[in-house]
């Protein structure tokens, strides 16, 4: 069970926890449990999505899930990924805090989590990345190895933050250091930000959560504070966004 593995607490009910407990191996996610994972890595009828965020999270995925009554078992891969890290998106979210984005990141190696959705999770997950479009990674300079097996995918889809990410004080893109590190540096850097959100992460989560307007202001703040730069992934962002090629997502957003 998620909550005997410590897996149970989802980010968007706990936003300081983001980008919330991640499995420490690859596994099934089967409702409120998850089970070992067989030998495969790969899976024909399903769509591999890299994890950067809270997609990591099995209690965050099972709230997606659950939202339009989705049950499906859904394979979580481990994988070492090269060419991709983690770095911060340039908008607030209205769940209440500053999500994880992908960033171009040439050499950087890390292991992170492939999630194989089914047509219907992919529309889900879709949906609910409502600042994100999903592109495709594939090439010599990404690659993606299972941490269990060494066996190789031939690319995996990523969601890119369309409104940039947010840099660090040499003009590269920071990286996500978990949210109440990266809540507690942004407030100290803008009184504006505070001015908007208060002086602590627990009261920039409490008045962002499900406060559409206040998001948005602060969005516009970081890039009044010169805060953002691209990830370097927009070039791979294509037409097809939603579902598996050839299929499109008519789901309304969860609420994320």
């Amino acid at each position: 069970m998620l909550e005997d593995l410590g897996l149970a607490r989802a980010p968007r009910d706990f936003p300081l926890d983001y980008p919330g407990a991640w499995p420490t191996t690859s596994g099934l996610l089967v409702g409120d449990r998850l089970l070992p994972l067989d030998d495969h890595v790969t899976y024909e009828d399903r769509t591999p999505v890299l994890a950067i965020g809270s997609n990591a999270s099995p209690a965050q995925l099972r709230h997606k899930m659950a939202e339009f009554g989705i049950d499906s078992p859904v394979p979580m891969v481990k994988v070492r990924v090269t060419g991709v890290d983690v770095g911060v998106s340039a908008h607030v979210s209205r769940v209440g805090y500053v999500s994880a984005s992908p960033v171009d990141s040439p050499g950087v190696v890390g292991e992170l989590f492939v999630t194989w959705f089914d047509a219907r999770q992919l529309a889900v997950v879709d949906a609910s990345e409502v600042a994100f479009d999903r592109a495709w990674l594939t090439g010599p300079e990404f690659r993606f190895t299972s941490s269990d097996s060494g066996e190789s995918l031939r690319g995996a889809y990523v969601y890119v933050n369309r409104y940039g990410v947010l840099r660090d004080g040499t003009g590269v893109p920071r990286r996500h250091p978990g949210e109440r590190a990266l809540l507690t540096e942004l407030l100290a850097a803008s009184p504006e930000l505070r001015k908007l959100f208060g002086r602590t992460p627990e009261e920039f989560c409490a008045r962002a959560r499900a406060d559409r307007e206040l998001c948005e202001r602060g969005t516009r703040l970081f890039r009044e504070e010169g805060w953002v730069t691209v990830s370097g992934l927009e070039r791979f962002v294509g037409s097809q966004q939603t579902g598996s090629p050839g299929t499109g997502s008519s789901l309304p957003p969860p609420l994320m």
